[in-house]
């Protein structure tokens, strides 16, 4: 089996490139990967590369993230998040390869306190969510096979994210302000990628599991919340801080270009079900990656 996977320096990508490669030939590539085009920004020379490789399975952790830029920047945010991803399903479904791709809960409205089924109706707040709906439209009206994974909150031990920044904080400051008012699961990169790689050894004789998950750490907290864990699990550790008060504000504290969805929940049940998964508790794996973080920091 051959896999082309996009998007490999991100978090779920470097993730990906451990998980995927026991399946068969992996090619992973970045944006600027020299012998086979990685831009997302040129979808045609995707298209051309897509050829070249004739891959069994498409994998693509490629994605315009920067959700309060993408206001400013919407061409650019709709060609990366919905155009390449077109053009991926197009070229998956012409050489009959699989496509695995990665969607966000951004394409809901937040509202309600219910998780998000895959059947509820989309109404993204921003731009960034409106592209990433483009882009899973794009997708299911091609026909190809493919699995789509909704998921939220995502980290990983590699490069930045939320723990970090609140550690920093912590070590510099003696009273912190996080919201408390946007609930969801903080899900590990490592946790997308297993499941990915599981999911396509399950799925790829199987065309009828074609189609929409939520993919998401079990268990559900605030930025507050996990603030809150990570700072306490820093202290248990011995690690110094100078921090005090964790105090828990609304979304409206922080002016912000994009609007943030204050519901995140994603039901996965759908997925437990179809491919027979457990899926770990929020805290577990940002426990594991805390450690890891701050065996480092030892």
């Amino acid at each position: 089996m051959k896999i082309l996977l996009f998007g490999k320096n991100g978090q779920i990508g470097w993730e990906l490139q451990r998980s995927l490669a026991p399946l068969g030939e992996l090619v992973a590539l970045g944006r600027d990967s020299k012998e086979h085009c990685g831009d997302f920004s040129d979808p045609e020379g995707i298209a051309r590369m897509v050829h070249e490789v004739a891959p069994d399975v498409i994998v693509n952790a490629a994605a315009y993230t920067a959700v309060d830029r993408a206001e400013s920047e919407a061409e650019l945010a709709r060609t990366i998040n919905a155009a390449a991803p077109g053009v991926l399903a197009r070229e998956a479904a012409s050489l009959g390869a699989w496509l695995i791709h990665y969607s966000t809960d951004y394409v809901f409205d937040g509202c309600g306190d219910r998780p998000w089924l895959e059947t509820d109706a989309a109404a993204p707040l921003n731009i960034y969510g409106a592209t990433k709906l483009e882009g899973e439209q794009a997708i299911m009206q091609s026909g190809c096979k493919h699995l789509i994974f909704r998921t939220s909150w995502v980290y990983g031990a590699r490069g930045g994210n939320f723990a970090k920044t609140m550690l920093k904080f912590a070590q510099e400051r003696d009273s912190l302000q996080v919201i408390a008012d946007q609930i969801g699961a903080p899900t590990g990169a490592d946790l997308l990628a297993d499941v990915t790689a599981h999911a396509i050894r399950t799925a790829r004789f199987q065309p009828e599991l074609s189609g929409l998950y939520h993919l998401t750490a079990g268990g559900e907290t605030s930025w507050h919340g996990y603030a809150d864990f990570v700072i306490g699990f820093a202290r248990q550790t011995g690690i110094p801080l100078k921090v005090g008060a964790i105090q828990p504000v609304p979304t409206g504290a922080f002016s912000t270009s994009a609007k943030r969805p204050h519901n995140s929940r994603l039901d996965c049940s759908k997925l437990k079900n179809e491919l027979d998964l457990n899926l770990p508790h929020w805290q577990v794996g940002v426990e594991r990656m805390l450690t890891e973080i701050l065996d480092k920091q030892a």
